[in-house]
C-alpha cells in the first residue's frame, strides 16, 4: 500500500516537474501521507527516498514533487556512491542533486570530515566548522579543524583559520592552504627518546604539517643533555600543474655543541658551532625537461654521524650536485654542476659541465653511429698534502658500429671511434703547460653467442616444472694505442677511482678522461641463467651465475696479463629463498681478493632472517646477521648482530621490539651494545615515534 500511494503521487506531479525528472524516485515509509495544499509526500518511519544513484533515508522524508526537493529529519544517511553522510537534517534537490546538511559527518576514503553545516553537490562540498581526519576519527590521529572548508570529491581540500594537530590538540596554526587529498595533513611527525653515553639523556621532535598548496613545513629539534639543542627547520613539497610536477625535501640542523667533539677525519679538532644542510629536488617539465639536485652542507665530517647516525652510514661522504637534462629529438643537452660545499674530503668539482649526447642511431648499410661533445670547468680544492688543480676540457667522441648477425644465435659488432680532448687554463700539473691536445682512437669488436636446453625435471617441494637454461658467451675487444700520452701536464681532477668491478671497456664510455691508460684488451664473459615455469605466467629464474674477466694483450707498469675473475651469482629457487654472491678472485695469485655473500630466508610478513659477509682482502672480514618476527598485527621483535673477524668481537648488538598502535603509530622500542669505535656510545637505549604515511 505504501509503494502505490508514493507512485500515485509521482504520477499527480504536474507536467513540468516531470520534464525535469522524468523517472519518478523511489518512495517509501512505515506510512505516508499526502498534503494537497503544499504539494509534499510525508513518509514516517523507516523512510526511504532512492533516486539515481542517490540512496537517502530518515525517521522522516517530506518530499514535494514540484520543487523537486527531500528534507530529512532524524537519524538521517545520504549515500551516494562511495560516499556517506550521516546528519541531523538534509535538504537535498534529486533535480541538479545539490544539498544542505546540518550536523553532518561524512566519509569518503580517505577522508572523514565532520562540520556544523556543508552545502554543495557532487563537484564540490562547502562545510562551516569542520573537521577533517584521514581514514578515521582517532585519538591518535592527525586531525584539522577550520572555520570554512570547501572539499572536491576525489580531489583536493581547502581550508581558512585552520589549526592542525593530533586528535582534539590542534596545535599549529594555519591561515590558509590547499592540498591534494593523497597528502596526509601531518606527512612527516616523530619523536626519540634515549640515553647515549656520548649524547646524555636525549629528546627528538620533527613535524611537518601543510602551509600552502603541495608544501609540508616544519622542522626537528632535539635536546641532549651533554650537548645541548639540535634545531632546525625542515619540509617536504610535492608540486603538480599542466606543465609537469616536481617534489622534493630538505632538512637543516644548527647545535652549539657542549661536549666532546673530538677529531674530524683530518685530524683537527672541531668547532662547538656545528651545522648542517639538505637538499633533495626531482622536477619534470614536460617530457622533455628533467631537474635533479642533491645539496648537502656538513660543518664537520661527523656532524651527521653524532647527531643523526641513521643518515650517516649509509652514505658517509654526501655528495652536492645540480643537473638538468633536456631531450630534444635523438639528443639530450645536459647542464651539471658538482660543487664542493664540504672542505674535509675530495670531491672533482664541475663548474659547471655543458654536455650533449647523440644517441645511437641509424645509417645506411647497416651502421649506427653515437656521440656526444661536453665543455667543463674543473676544480679540486688543495686537500691535505695535495695541491689546487683546476683545468678548462673541451671533449668530444664519435663512435660507428655495424652489427651482423649471420644466424640467430651469433652476433658479431665490429666498432671504430674516435676522442679529442683539448684542455687550457691547466694548474695543478707534474709539467707546467698552458694548454693541450689529445686525440685518441680505438677499434674493437663484442660478439655474443646464445644457446639454451630444456630438461623436463619436475619437483612438488620446489615447484618446478622443467628446466630451460641460457647459455651466452660474450667476447669483447678494445685497442686504444698511446692514451696516457700528455699526461705530465694534466692536473689529475677525473683521476682513477677505486673499484672492485671491471671498468668500462670503450673509449667513449670512460670517464677518468684525465688519467687515461693505453687498452689492448680482451674481455670474456660468460652468462648463465636457469629458469622454470611460473604457476601464474612467464617462467622466473631459478639461477644466474654469470663471469667476466679481462686479458691484457700489453702490460702497463705493474698490470698483470690477466685481471682477477669475476663472478656474480643469484640463487632463488622459491619466494621465500634467495642468495647472493659477488667474488673476485686473482689467478696469477690463486687467491681470494673479495667474496660478499648475503642469503635470506622469510615466511611473507611472519618472520624474516638475514645471514651476509664482507670480505675485502687485506681491509674488511664480516658477518652480519640480522632478522625479525611478528608475534601479533601490534608486536614485532627483531636484532641485528655484526661481528668483525679481524677485530675478533662484535662492533654492534642491537635488539628492538616494534609497536603498531592503530596503524597509525608506529613505536620502536630498542638497545643497542657497540665495541670498537670511540664516537659511539658503548651502549644506547632508544624510545622512538613515527606517525604512519598514508
Amino acid at each position: 500500500m505504501p509503494r502505490i500511494l508514493a507512485l500515485a503521487l509521482a504520477a499527480s506531479t504536474p507536467f513540468g516537474a516531470l520534464a525535469a525528472a522524468p523517472t519518478a524516485p523511489d518512495f517509501h515509509a512505515d506510512r505516508l501521507d499526502y498534503n494537497v495544499s503544499s504539494g509534499e509526500a510525508i513518509g514516517s518511519g523507516n523512510a526511504m527516498l532512492n533516486y539515481d544513484g542517490a540512496l537517502l533515508t530518515a525517521n522522516e522524508i517530506r518530499y514535494n514533487a514540484k520543487t523537486q526537493v527531500a528534507t530529512a529529519v532524524g537519524r538521517v544517511t545520504l549515500t551516494r556512491g562511495p560516499q556517506r553522510m550521516i546528519a541531523d537534517r538534509v535538504e537535498y534537490n534529486i533535480a541538479d542533486k545539490s544539498f544542505r546538511v546540518e550536523k553532518v559527518k561524512l566519509g569518503e576514503f580517505p577522508i572523514y570530515l565532520s562540520a556544523d553545516e556543508v552545502t554543495g553537490d557532487q563537484n564540490k562540498i562547502e562545510a562551516r566548522v569542520a573537521v577533517v581526519s584521514y581514514h578515521e576519527p582517532h585519538l591518535r590521529g592527525p586531525t584539522l579543524r577550520a572555520d570554512r572548508l570547501t572539499y572536491v570529491p576525489n580531489k583536493s581540500i581547502a581550508a581558512e583559520r585552520a589549526r592542525v594537530g593530533i586528535g582534539d590538540i590542534r596545535f599549529l596554526p594555519v591561515r590558509q592552504f590547499e592540498q591534494d587529498i593523497q597528502t596526509p595533513l601531518l606527512s612527516y611527525a616523530s619523536g626519540t627518546a634515549g640515553y647515549r653515553n656520548s649524547l646524555g639523556a636525549y629528546a627528538e621532535l620533527g613535524l611537518h604539517a601543510p602551509v600552502w598548496p603541495g608544501w609540508a613545513v616544519g622542522g626537528d629539534l632535539g635536546f641532549y643533555s651533554k650537548r645541548g639543542i639540535l634545531a632546525g627547520p625542515s619540509g617536504r613539497y610535492k608540486l603538480r600543474s599542466d606543465a609537469g610536477q616536481a617534489e622534493g625535501r630538505f632538512r637543516t640542523g644548527y647545535i652549539n655543541d657542549t661536549g666532546s667533539r673530538f677529531l674530524n677525519t683530518l685530524g683537527s679538532r672541531i668547532d662547538n658551532r656545528r651545522s648542517f644542510a639538505a637538499w633533495e629536488h626531482n622536477q619534470s617539465v614536460g617530457e622533455e625537461l628533467q631537474v635533479f639536485a642533491n645539496l648537502n652542507y656538513w660543518s664537520d665530517s661527523e656532524i651527521t654521524r653524532d647527531f643523526r647516525p641513521s643518515e650517516f652510514y649509509p652514505i658517509q661522504q654526501p655528495d652536492s650536485f645540480i643537473e638538468a637534462d633536456y631531450r630534444v629529438g635523438n639528443g639530450i643537452w645536459s647542464l651539471f654542476a658538482r660543487p664542493q660545499p664540504n672542505r674535509f674530503f675530495r670531491v672533482q668539482q664541475r663548474v659547471p659541465e655543458l654536455r650533449f649526447d647523440y644517441l645511437p642511431a641509424p645509417l645506411p648499410h647497416g651502421l649506427y653511429h653515437r656521440g656526444s661533445a661536453s665543455i667543463a670547468r674543473l676544480h679540486q680544492s688543495a686537500f691535505q698534502d695535495e695541491p689546487e688543480r683546476h683545468s678548462t676540457r673541451f671533449d668530444a667522441y664519435y663512435g660507428l658500429d655495424r652489427p651482423f648477425t649471420p644466424r640467430p644465435w651469433f652476433t658479431f659488432n665490429p666498432v671504430a671511434g674516435a676522442r679529442v680532448t683539448h684542455y687550457t687554463d691547466l694548474q695543478g700539473a707534474a709539467v707546467k703547460r698552458s694548454d693541450y691536445t689529445r686525440t685518441l682512437g680505438e677499434i674493437g669488436f663484442d660478439a655474443e653467442l646464445r644457446a639454451s636446453g630444456i630438461s623436463r625435471y619436475r619437483n612438488e617441494a620446489w615447484h618446478i616444472e622443467g628446466v630451460r637454461h641460457l647459455i651466452t658467451p660474450r667476447l669483447s675487444y678494445r685497442y686504444i694505442p698511446e692514451a696516457d700520452r700528455g699526461q705530465q701536464y694534466l692536473p689529475s681532477i677525473d683521476d682513477e677511482v677505486f673499484l672492485t668491478y671491471l671498468a668500462p671497456l670503450g673509449l667513449g664510455d670512460t670517464r677518468t678522461l684525465d688519467r687515461m691508460h693505453a687498452t689492448n684488451t680482451v674481455r670474456l664473459g660468460l652468462d648463465n641463467v636457469w629458469q622454470t615455469r611460473d604457476k601464474d605466467y612467464g617462467s622466473r629464474n631459478l639461477l644466474a651465475l654469470n663471469l667476466a674477466a679481462d686479458l691484457h694483450l700489453d702490460r702497463l707498469g705493474r698490470e698483470r696479463d690477466y685481471s682477477d675473475i669475476h663472478a656474480e651469482l643469484a640463487l632463488t629457487p622459491a619466494p621465500w629463498l634467495a642468495f647472493s654472491l659477488y667474488q673476485r678472485f686473482d689467478p696469477e695469485a690463486s687467491s681470494l681478493r673479495e667474496l660478499n655473500t648475503g642469503v635470506t630466508v622469510h615466511d611473507g610478513n611472519k618472520w624474516r632472517v638475514r645471514i651476509s659477509s664482507h670480505y675485502l682482502q687485506g681491509q674488511i672480514e664480516e658477518y652480519v646477521a640480522e632478522g625479525d618476527y611478528r608475534l601479533n598485527e601490534v608486536w614485532r621483535v627483531g636484532t641485528r648482530l655484526h661481528y668483525d673477524a679481524r677485530l675478533d668481537r662484535f662492533v654492534e648488538e642491537n635488539f628492538g621490539l616494534s609497536q603498531n598502535i592503530g596503524n597509525l603509530w608506529f613505536v620502536r622500542y630498542g638497545v643497542s651494545v657497540y665495541n670498537g669505535s670511540k664516537r659511539e656510545s658503548r651502549v644506547g637505549f632508544t624510545l622512538s615515534v613515527e606517525l604512519a604515511s598514508f
